[in-house]
């Protein structure tokens, strides 16, 4: 059985009370697990076989860099094209079943916990593989060059093969799974798994430039959003703006787990789009 949690659609009976705990405000917002029904999924040109919650876009005035999908494709499904932009890079993290990447010429499988980067402009193909759906995430943003830096190298990996790095003086209650160095200026995104043991805390409210996509795994939590508390379980997104205050509480009673996306390594921008000065 797979740990990390992930949407099997439906619909919430006629019965079910409405109110629920999905927000969205001017600083951050929570999309919960039972929003995940039949009647938001989308379906993608070019695959077969799939549908898929499109859970975080660019969008002016709020988080600007990135999107993310919950993918699910069944048996045999997926697609010889999934990228329509040349410009976007990619990571994919698959939560339950089976898929086949082909990434150039070389192709991989990837059960519950594999992880693949794909550079802006590689050639790459994604097919469901075994009797069950795949589920995965897809995490799409505009790769930036840079002077003097070259785009990062394709790989794959698995969680299971990277150890956590603890963070200082946390006693291992707060670690991250990192996926590439973050001294590495190649990559102007990073999508790591973060691990809260019960009792484990962000015990400051961290406030930065970097937007988030914050989706749990496992496990629950009492999280510092802006100038809220929110509960938050296994399946919910959290998405967060730049600055906006956040910090968290693992209460347990077991493991707190989310896959999180920020982007870095980069020059503020100053000019064209949500910036204030025009293009030269």
């Amino acid at each position: 059985m797979t740990p990390y949690y992930t949407p099997t659609g439906g619909l919430p009976p006629q019965t079910a009370l409405h109110t629920g705990r999905a927000v969205f405000t001017e600083a951050y917002a929570v999309i919960p697990k039972g929003v995940f029904s039949d009647i938001v999924t989308s379906c993608l040109p070019g695959w077969s076989k799939t549908r898929l919650w499109l859970i975080a876009r660019p969008m002016t005035g709020f988080s600007e860099t990135f999107s993310q999908y919950v993918m699910e494709v069944a048996s045999g499904g997926g697609s010889d094209a999934p990228e329509n932009d040349p410009g976007a890079q990619s990571v994919i993290f698959v939560t339950d079943g089976v898929i086949a990447l082909t990434l150039g010429a070389e192709t991989h499988e990837l059960d519950a916990g594999g992880y693949a980067y794909i550079p802006a402009g590689t050639p790459w193909r994604l097919h469901a593989e075994g009797d069950a759906p795949a589920r995965f995430h897809w995490i799409r943003k505009i790769w930036e060059p840079a002077a003097g830096v070259d785009r990062p190298a394709p790989f794959v990996t698995n969680e299971r093969t990277i150890a956590p790095v603890a963070m200082p003086d946390t006693d291992g209650r707060w670690a991250t799974t990192r996926f590439v160095d973050p001294g590495d200026p190649a990559h102007d995104m990073h999508v790591n798994i973060v691990t809260f043991l019960p009792g484990g805390v962000i015990p400051f409210e961290e406030t930065h430039v970097m937007e988030h996509g914050l989706y749990v795994l496992q496990g629950k939590a009492v999280y510092r959003l802006n100038r809220d508390w929110v509960e938050v379980e296994a399946g919910d997104f959290l998405w967060l703006r730049a600055y906006c205050p956040q910090a968290c509480y693992a209460a347990g009673p077991g493991p707190f787990r989310y896959l999180l996306y920020k982007d870095v390594n980069r020059h503020a921008r100053l000019r064209g789009p949500g910036a204030f000065a025009p293009l030269p």
